[in-house]
């Protein structure tokens, strides 16, 4: 027992500098994209096409960016994105959709090309979960902010101009994120409309982030959420840019002009057997938690672009009104 409050120290410590690497690792990768150090890689492996879905012979009804969640360590989707890229895919074949944008590295560079994370994924693979979590609060970071913003908004330009849109297009742009994920999509639009000149939807599912980018330019934001996610109500609680106090916020601005919906997904959570993406638990529609927020996503971007929303989902009838307070302003589907 006498042992045990030395054995306490020593492994605080050691968590203590692996915070710290960690966190010199990820400001590192955005100043060597603003310095210019390194330059992003636009390449995907060999065989991997830029968009998945809509034939490119024509025209998508939408383009869908998807941006993960700190799982995401690859070009190619992690299990749990991927099967949700797969059931936006099947039921919605007018979509083109991207699943390669990088989140987490404003380099580009998946963790799985470097060799030193290649080995820590085969013995403290914990480690590379970490790396993600301290690239969002980077990224919320007042003094890099727009510097990640910049660099991810130019990537997913980049990737979006590699399948095939082209600026000033009038086919609408939806960035879907789950997670951590939605500190980027909220930071990527400002550098996107440079860019893109093209509308732009967004819709987070158990969306992380702290409230601080301008969503001025977004043509509306949906957020799908749910009571039994307390990893989103924790994002709400620790940034003080999603409190009513800061009215001056970019998510308070928003949501005072009509800009944000909520969606409520209960009685999912943000991650296990029975998260918004779960193939296995049911609600007693029979429909499963993948089903059901894939359906909502989908019967989302079609009322965003006009088509008709064939998706079951009486959740986008009635918006419910939440205790949080940033569900506090509900209104209708709608633009600007």
């Amino acid at each position: 027992m006498s042992d045990f409050p030395l054995l306490a120290l020593i492994l605080i410590l050691i968590l203590g500098l692996i915070l710290l690497a960690e966190a010199l690792l990820a400001r590192y990768e955005v100043m060597a994209y603003t310095a210019g150090w390194r330059a992003p890689t636009s390449e995907l492996p060999h065989g991997m096409p830029y968009a998945r879905g809509a034939d490119p012979d024509r025209p998508p009804d939408a383009y869908l960016v998807y941006l993960d969640g700190i799982g995401k360590r690859r070009f190619r989707d992690t299990r749990d994105g991927g099967q949700l890229v797969q059931a936006l895919i099947t039921k919605a074949p007018e979509l083109r959709v991207l699943g390669q944008v990088q989140p987490y590295s404003p380099l580009a560079d998946p963790l799985v090309n470097r060799p030193v994370w290649e080995w820590l994924r085969h013995h403290i693979a914990l480690l590379l979960f970490l790396h993600n979590v301290m690239q969002i609060f980077v990224a919320a970071d007042r003094r890099y902010r727009p510097l990640y913003n910049r660099a991810v908004g130019a990537q997913i330009a980049c990737q979006l101009r590699l399948a095939g849109h082209r600026q000033g297009s009038a086919i609408p742009v939806v960035l879907l994120s789950y997670s951590g994920g939605a500190q980027v999509a909220t930071g990527a639009v400002e550098e996107l409309r440079a860019h893109l000149r093209t509308p732009l939807l967004l819709i987070t599912i158990g969306g992380f982030h702290n409230g601080a980018n301008d969503l001025t330019h977004a043509h509306h934001l949906h957020q799908l959420t749910s009571g039994g996610d307390w990893i989103e109500r924790g994002g709400t609680w620790i940034f003080p840019q999603r409190w009513r106090l800061f009215r001056l916020s970019g998510w308070n601005r928003a949501r005072r002009a009509g800009k944000i919906t909520v969606h409520r997904l209960d009685p999912a959570t943000h991650m296990g057997r029975r998260s918004y993406i779960s193939p296995e638990t049911r609600l007693p529609d029979g429909r499963s938690h993948l089903d059901h927020t894939a359906d909502t996503v989908i019967a989302l971007i079609r009322a965003h672009h006009g088509a008709p929303a064939t998706a079951d989902d009486p959740s986008l009838e009635r918006p419910t009104r939440t205790r949080s307070d940033e569900n506090s302003s509900i209104s209708p589907i709608h633009g600007n």
